[in-house]
């Protein structure tokens, strides 16, 4: 191809990546912007091409020019991205949860309320368990945590799984029910409420009934390390869920579709985080909480620290603002 017609077919492209380059430069971020590294990508192709074909010295000059200007704008803003989850991470999100404590206090109490409430019913009153749990689940369950059939946590099926595999499914599960919680916050949050009650329920049934029959040791042992961020993310989902309910009863002077999208904004954000709680949980349920070659003392220490850790995460991490460099 001779080098006119290379340069007319792309010139139009070349521009809207200078144009790009410059706003990014200035520290302007637009949608124009967000295409960068498809771009990026291109020209790095296009000088390629030039420098196979034996094209100009001022062309290929020129291509190296814009190829590395816009190499350092790419791997700067990369840098930024994830200083930004980072910070998200060590400071921002704590501090979300901090500043929307009312909704965090009521989930907690909703989820974790009627987890303990029907922990200590089903206890005291054996038989109720089948009536909210039906028989050929409760079996199931009682076969998952029997100390004889040494599953831990599984059931007979995927008890020979590997980790990994285990690892993705708890994902996708417990992500379902904290997406679930969350979304239907829609529904004025009475749809977040009633997961949060219906999923405390059912926990704390399970809890009751295999600490009554004789296996609280093996479910204990279980669910106490991976608990503590399984269980704190989907109360923190439902207190998302919430939040988006309550900007539609009470939006003040907006609309409810303002309301509605300025409380989303933090409302996906603490869902974000729940999301890491959830990664955490998985990973710990599928590679530590199933080993049986550890010893249930060595678990409800192991999970005791992981509780107390949750606990100055959320209280006390980014409370610490640093000045801006």
């Amino acid at each position: 191809m001779k080098q006119s017609l290379f340069e007319s077919r792309h010139k139009a492209e070349w521009e809207r990546f200078a144009v790009a380059l410059e706003r990014l430069e200035h520290g302007k971020e637009t949608a124009q912007v967000s295409d960068f590294p498809k771009a990026y990508r291109r020209l790095c192709q296009h000088l390629a091409l030039a420098q196979a074909r034996g094209y100009s010295s001022f062309l290929i000059d020129s291509l190296q020019q814009q190829v590395l200007r816009g190499h350092q704008q790419l791997y700067r803003h990369r840098s930024r991205l994830g200083a930004l989850i980072i910070s998200f991470i060590l400071a921002d999100f704590p501090r979300l949860v901090r500043e929307q404590w009312r909704f965090v206090a009521a989930a907690s109490l909703l989820f974790f309320g009627s987890l303990i409430g029907f922990g200590v019913l089903v206890y005291l009153n054996p038989e109720l368990i089948y009536n909210l749990i039906p028989a050929e689940q409760v079996r199931e369950m009682q076969g998952m945590y029997d100390p004889v059939a040494g599953h831990l946590g599984r059931s007979a099926e995927r008890a020979a799984s590997e980790d990994w595999v285990m690892f993705g499914y708890y994902v996708m599960h417990n992500t379902g029910i904290a997406f679930q919680t969350f979304a239907s916050g829609l529904l004025m949050g009475v749809g977040s409420g009633f997961f949060l009650l219906y999923n405390g329920m059912i926990i704390g049934a399970v809890a009751g009934h295999l600490s009554e029959i004789g296996f609280g040791q093996t479910f204990w042992s279980f669910v106490i390390g991976h608990g503590a961020f399984e269980l704190s993310a989907i109360a923190l989902a439902g207190a998302a869920g919430l939040k988006l309910g309550w900007a539609l009863i009470a939006p003040g002077r907006l609309t409810c579709g303002e309301a509605l999208r300025l409380a989303a904004r933090k409302s996906v954000l603490l869902v974000c985080g729940a999301m890491l709680f959830l990664l955490i949980a998985a990973f710990i349920e599928a590679y530590w909480s199933s080993k049986t070659s550890v010893t249930p003392l060595t678990k409800y220490a192991v999970g005791a620290a992981l509780w107390l850790a949750v606990a100055v995460y959320l209280l006390f991490a980014g409370r610490t603002r640093h000045a801006p460099e």
